[in-house]
């Protein structure tokens, strides 16, 4: 395997989760060593690393946390030192193979240091050197020192590794919650630890234990903005809670796993648990991060798509001109103002709905529908097949249909898109997908080879006639291809940063989340100004109602919904009067975006799949097409309430 460092230095890497508590809910009483179970019960230790790495972790740390001289006295333990750190080394290596690093642990010695407490520094550095040299002659791959809030304690351990090894380093302390300092002994703010641990040479830093990941989210966001250094965040599973005599972490795979997902967003390079983290919340942890930091890199490319420099490949063809590659692409390119709906594919086997409310559609004016891919991974008709019934029955509609990196690997992705061109379909919206436990199969695998990024590098190496290795295919694609954003992501800055990668890989158009705000649109194309020459098309959201209003604006990351808007719906008597209201809202946004400088058109949302309120909000707005009356009109079946 490579050396940790590299791969921090270009990728999440997830860590294991906690040894003690595992070993504790596998029968072991809580007055033994556990660090002696890897001599007493090697089956049990083995059997926690092994589940880990069936989990997907690629760090697996040594059940020797507590394994120095210091720790192993009160259990009369000292003289089996060696002994323990070795057989732990060993059943971390067994199970790691070449599949996982093996990361030695070493932990606080239990007292505290001179001139408070009695143990000298000298002391502290002679225990710890003990316990360094058997963990780096038993084959560790680097050394975690983890859940310090002594500093002068954290450096004598470092001072120890480096006088015996000079394997890489991490540091990582423990904060109380919120991450300050509260009295004297409970160590430095983070960004003084950060700025500390920086200062002395380690491969990375952290934060571990005491928190449950909402709250080492801040200690991250702190840590990152005074070092360049990698960042290895593991949490607890929540705050510890006694219950019936026995100490329980509350938290669930799902919360540990979104908040996983928060924590690399704002910084972390490496990811795991502490206390109270399972290997199933591990499992949940990598399908979560895999949605944003995929195991396959692409090719670093330029912003037409080309190999860059620093990774040449064959130039392939040259592309067929964005423009001509479609009829929605000729209409956006050429400066026409763009309206695409969302098209819903049916849950089941019925398309009757969606194909007639096509028709609706372009009878309306409307240039394109988008066809969403299993969208909060929930399990629908693929919009490649419903794109193709679309065609066959309103043949002069096009459709633009989104493709998930979530369900594919690369060889699944690479026949897809071939087929899709072979069958006519060229417009295709790149988006990374939902994670499965989101959706109707919660068990389902996630792949996430690529994320959205690495998807349209590679669509725009298809449109030079190369394979995703940079291979000749004997002809080239001419798929138009774009990117979704969200213009009220909770962090603004990492959507505009990936909103600009994506223009640099090649995206040729952007369909964005829902806007409400406008002051919200202004500050996202400002902060996207480096991509503001691709095509924008804002969506927009026609609220149904005054408790759909709420539950977007309260429950939903990244929506937000202005006061205003909110009371105008509340202030609407009844159910279908706020669903006016809504759609007037919605009108008055189209026509105030149609003005901006930026914008090139809309993406429509349809209330809860409601066709009939789409052409009350396009009502006036857009013309129908000449050949509108060639086209059948729709039958579309009436739904309780009048929403159609």
């Amino acid at each position: 395997m490579k050396d940790i460092r590299e791969a921090l230095a270009s990728r999440l890497v997830l860590w294991d989760g906690a040894m003690g508590t595992e070993i504790y809910a596998r029968g072991v009483f809580i007055n033994r060593s556990y660090d002696e179970v890897s001599l007493s019960n090697p089956d049990l230790v083995r059997g926690i690393h092994a589940d880990y790495l069936a989990a997907g972790a690629e760090v697996l740390t040594t059940n020797t946390f507590g394994a120095n001289r210091a720790r192993l006295r009160p259990f009369g333990l000292e003289d089996k030192t060696r002994a323990i750190n070795a057989a732990s080394v060993r059943l971390a290596r067994e199970v790691a193979g070449e599949r996982a690093w093996v990361a030695g642990s070493m932990g606080p010695l239990g007292v505290l240091l001179a001139p408070v407490g009695k143990l000298t520094p000298g002391e502290a550095f002679a225990i710890y050197r003990e316990q360094a040299a058997v963990l780096a002659a038993e084959g560790v791959d680097l050394f975690i020192l983890e859940t310090f809030t002594q500093i002068t304690e954290l450096w004598q351990a470092v001072r120890a590794i480096r006088a015996v090894s000079d394997l890489p380093v991490i540091t990582s302390m423990t904060f109380p919650v919120g991450g300050r300092a509260q009295a004297r002994l409970e160590g430095p703010s983070p960004e003084q630890a950060a700025r500390i641990m920086a200062g002395w040479g380690v491969d990375a830093i952290g934060a571990n234990c005491s928190q449950g990941p909402r709250g080492l989210m801040g200690v991250v966001e702190r840590m990152a903005k005074v070092t360049d250094l990698p960042i290895v965040v593991q949490p607890n599973a929540g705050l510890p809670q006694v219950v019936e005599g026995r100490t329980l972490y509350l938290a669930s795979p799902e919360y540990m796993a979104e908040y996983a997902r928060r924590l690399a967003q704002v910084g972390a390079r490496g990811v795991g648990g502490c206390c109270g983290t399972t290997p199933r919340m591990i499992r949940e942890m990598r399908t979560f991060l895999r949605s944003i930091s995929p195991i396959h890199a692409a090719p670093a490319a330029s912003s037409t798509g080309a190999p860059s420099e620093e990774a040449p490949a064959p130039a392939g063809e040259e592309p067929v001109p964005a423009a001509e590659r479609s009829e929605f692409a000729r209409r956006l390119l050429g400066g026409k103002f763009c309206v695409s709906v969302e098209l819903d594919p049916p849950r089941g086997i019925d398309p009757f709905r969606a194909v007639e409310g096509a028709a609706l559609l372009y009878r309306a004016g409307v240039d394109v529908v988008n066809i969403a891919d299993g969208p909060r991974a929930i399990a629908r008709m693929g919009p490649a097949a419903l794109a193709q019934l679309v065609r066959a029955r309103v043949p002069p509609m096009e459709a633009v249909v989104h493709y998930c990196c979530r369900d594919r690997n690369l060889l699944g992705i690479q026949m897809d898109l071939l087929g899709a061109h072979a069958l006519g379909l060229r417009n295709i919206l790149a988006v990374t997908g939902d994670p499965p436990k989101m959706g109707t199969y919660p068990d389902a695998t996630a792949v996430f080879d690529i994320d959205s990024i690495g998807l349209i590098t590679f669509i725009q190496l298809l449109n030079r006639g190369l394979d995703f290795s940079g291979q000749p295919i004997g002809g080239r694609t001419a798929l138009f291809v774009g990117a979704g954003c969200n213009p009220g992501a909770v962090d603004l800055a990492y959507e505009a940063e990936r909103t600009v990668r994506k223009a640099e890989a090649g995206a040729e158009f952007f369909f964005s989340q829902p806007v409400f705000d406008p002051d919200l649109l202004d500050r996202f194309l400002d902060a996207t100004e480096a991509a503001a020459e691709v095509p924008f098309m804002v969506g927009i959201m026609p609220l149904a109602s005054a408790r759909n209003a709420d539950f977007l604006h309260h429950e939903v990351p990244g929506m937000q919904v202005p006061e205003a808007v909110r009371k105008a719906l509340h202030a609407a008597p009844t159910r279908e009067a706020q669903r006016r209201v809504g759609i007037e809202i919605a009108r008055e946004a189209l026509l105030q975006v149609r003005e901006h400088p930026r914008v090139r058109g809309v993406y429509v949302f349809p209330p809860f799949g409601s066709y009939r309120a789409v052409l009350k909000l396009l009502d006036g707005i857009i013309e129908p097409p000449a050949d509108a009356d060639t086209v059948a009109p729709p039958v579309l079946p009436k739904r309780r309430g009048g929403g159609g």
